[in-house]
């Protein structure tokens, strides 16, 4: 699948703004509530900055950035595809 350079820029820069912004609220907790608040927001900071990675990732190689990583399509032994010899049939 391809994406154009102007989706791969927005997902670039949603990216970086899920980030910034979900550390910036992790930071920013105050105290006095109760354990359970920090636990399910600490929860919703890790999955959002997770997400906003794998977002930035995608962003990134569809800018055409990390090349070197196309490789990770020729896992065929992930996928359970045989390199068969090319030539005529025996």
């Amino acid at each position: 699948m391809q994406m154009s350079r102007k989706i791969a820029g927005f997902l670039v820069g949603l990216a970086a703004f899920m980030i910034v912004e979900w550390i910036n609220l992790g930071f920013n907790l105050q105290d006095g509530h109760p354990t359970a608040f920090y636990v399910v927001h600490g929860v919703l900071v890790a999955v959002n900055v997770g997400l906003g990675l794998v977002l930035g990732f995608v962003g990134v190689r569809g800018l055409g950035g990390l090349r070197g990583l196309r490789g990770l399509r020729g896992l065929r032994g992930l996928r359970g595809g045989v390199k068969r010899p090319q030539g005529p049939p025996v």
